[in-house]
């Protein structure tokens, strides 16, 4: 008895084993976590620039990625990370020229392995990195720097700019110019001599001379990038009386032309256009003379459309940061937003992660939601985004600066066709009557 109880006991056990090891009966395993998504992030995150530029970007990214991560996106940006990934990112210090720029994008590439980079505020190490991007045959993606130069000059397969280059920024400074100010003829320019201060410009210049050709430059000064004091080129640009004085200055250096000029009188006497300067408006609100005109690169910062994703994005930036998102902060939303729509619409229905070919497939022309509005990848061969630009005029109001006589300028507007060239659309597309 004792014998067949054991033995029954022993078959009875091995059944169990043999119905929960069936598929039938298997308890499925727990869901795993999808591998994170390494995303190398380039901005200025020490010097001069590292304020008014590199560390609103920074900030931009890291609470649009915690966001993003957390599946608390608005609308078509609801699913987590990317196509389900999370994010994880690897900040670089853009800092320290271009030489070092090209080895730290080897290094997060060759030894970190990360998936994509997205990086770089300066021209300089645009133009230094995208030959290189192509070498390591690794996705970048350009969220700030402005010169024309790239996809003019240059054809990609792994590189991408989701921000309009320069082009859009001086085209439509000498519209506004015209419109705002009718009898303005004589112009100056304080511009970083390399490449973005050479073409914004030139491209002003440019502009100015087919809208009112009887335009007259009494000076262009073009200090080194970083120089810091600018006390001789403000005697320059004051000596020649001009009704318009353009500067395309951007981060530390734009700091310290508006504080060493306003005291001089020099942006009294003369309209300042200041291309990039909605970032110094958070910082020297009360130095800013009424009548400045203000750009922003774009539709962004205090130009921005009211809309959900506009609303959503300042809410969780404010929140962390209590400072508004400058345009910086606008860009590097632009460039995290373009990636996971390229991703997710590669990735398709699947559970599958692209390959980075795929994704770059997907990103090629894209047109895409931002807190900006819509972005169009429509240059440079699907590889360059335009976007519509904005101007207003300063004005402080019960000790609060403000914009006045704002105007919208549409992105088919102030950019070229693709395949043309800025210098060559300049001189004909402006023309009055076109």
């Amino acid at each position: 008895m004792n014998t067949s109880r054991t033995a029954l006991s022993r078959w009875s056990c091995a059944l169990s084993l043999l119905l929960f090891a069936s598929p039938v009966f298997a308890q499925a395993p727990a869901a795993a976590e999808q591998k994170p998504f390494k995303l190398g992030v380039v901005t200025f995150l020490s010097g001069a620039a590292a304020g008014p530029f590199g560390v609103p970007a920074r900030n931009g990214a890291e609470v649009l990625v915690e966001a993003l991560n957390g599946a608390k996106g608005p609308g078509a940006y609801a699913k987590k990370g990317l196509g389900g990934r999370p994010i994880e990112l690897v900040f670089i210090d853009e800092a320290g020229g271009t030489t070092k720029q090209v080895s730290e994008y080897r290094e997060i590439v060759q030894r970190q392995n990360v998936d994509a980079v997205i990086g770089y505020i300066s021209s300089g190490d645009c133009l230094a990195v995208a030959p290189v991007a192509e070498e390591l045959k690794k996705l970048t993606i350009l969220f700030d720097c402005g010169t024309p130069r790239i996809f003019e000059d240059g054809s990609y397969k792994y590189l991408f700019r989701t921000t309009a280059p320069s082009t859009m920024d001086n085209v439509a400074a000498a519209l506004y110019v015209t419109e705002m100010l009718p009898g303005a003829r004589k112009i100056a320019g304080i511009n970083q001599n390399y490449a973005w201060g050479q073409d914004s410009w030139a491209d002003f210049e440019e502009s100015m001379k087919v809208l009112r050709p009887a335009t007259e430059v009494t000076t262009s000064q073009m200090p080194k990038l970083g120089a810091g004091q600018y006390g001789a080129e403000i005697s320059a640009l004051m000596a020649g009386r001009p009704d318009v004085i353009h500067s395309s200055f951007w981060g530390g250096d734009l700091d310290a032309f508006v504080l060493q000029a306003v005291p001089r009188g020099a942006l009294k006497k003369s309209t300042a256009v200041l291309t990039c300067g909605e970032t110094a408006t958070h910082k020297l609100a009360g130095q800013i003379p009424d009548g400045t005109i203000i750009g922003a690169r774009g539709p962004h910062g205090a130009y921005a459309p009211d809309i959900e994703l506009n609303r959503w994005f300042r809410t969780i930036y404010q929140d962390r940061f209590v400072l508004s998102p400058n345009y910086p902060a606008y860009h590097m939303a632009q460039a995290i937003l373009g990636l996971k729509t390229a991703y997710e619409r590669a990735q398709g229905a699947s559970a599958v992660a692209p390959s980075q070919d795929q994704v770059i497939a997907a990103f090629e022309g894209i047109s895409f939601e931002t807190p900006s509005g819509t972005i169009k990848m429509a240059l440079g061969k699907g590889h360059q985004a335009i976007e519509e630009t904005v101007y207003g005029r300063a004005k402080t109001v019960g000790g609060k600066l403000t914009f006045v006589n704002v105007k919208r300028y549409p992105a088919g507007k102030v950019n070229p066709p693709d395949g043309v060239k800025s210098a060559d659309w300049i001189k004909t597309a402006l023309k009055p009557g076109k």
